[in-house]
């Protein structure tokens, strides 16, 4: 037997304010990015960085998720969304480590990566909530319409 969820829709306040948050984290992300002192090599190293980590993290949420009532995934495909979020991780760690910007840049630039990294979560689980919501009503209208 299948499992069954209930889905409660969210409400409009709160769609509003993940998207509000992402759009800030990618803002700070991006401000953070043009203004860094040094090289230009170093802020595009940065920026791919980022979208590297914005990427697997939505790539991470929706594997997850697919994946939560059993693996629909090849083994492959999971070890490699996993691998790819850690290197994202690891790398852009590492470049804002070696980065030679005082200390309270790169701590400004960790802060807005881990906001662009957990809005990015945040706004993927709300986007399908909405989607499985959005289902689950068009199959209880059928079924009912049967």
């Amino acid at each position: 037997m299948a499992t069954q969820y209930i889905m409660q829709r969210d409400s409009k306040g709160w769609h509003f304010q993940v998207w509000v948050s992402f759009i800030l984290a990618i803002v700070a992300a991006g401000a953070g990015v043009i203004q860094l002192p040094g090289q230009e090599l170093d802020r595009a190293f940065v920026a791919l960085g980022l979208f590297f980590s914005l990427f697997a993290s939505f790539t991470v949420a929706k594997m997850i998720r697919d994946n939560r009532d059993g693996q629909i995934d090849t083994t492959s495909w999971t070890m490699t969304v996993w691998a790819a979020f850690v290197a994202a991780l690891s790398l852009t760690a590492w470049g804002l480590w070696r980065m030679n910007i005082p200390v309270w840049e790169k701590s400004y630039m960790v802060v807005s990566w881990l906001f662009l990294i957990t809005t990015t979560f945040t706004l993927a689980k709300t986007i399908r909530d909405a989607h499985e919501a959005e289902l689950m009503e068009r199959a209880a209208m059928n079924a009912n319409n049967h």
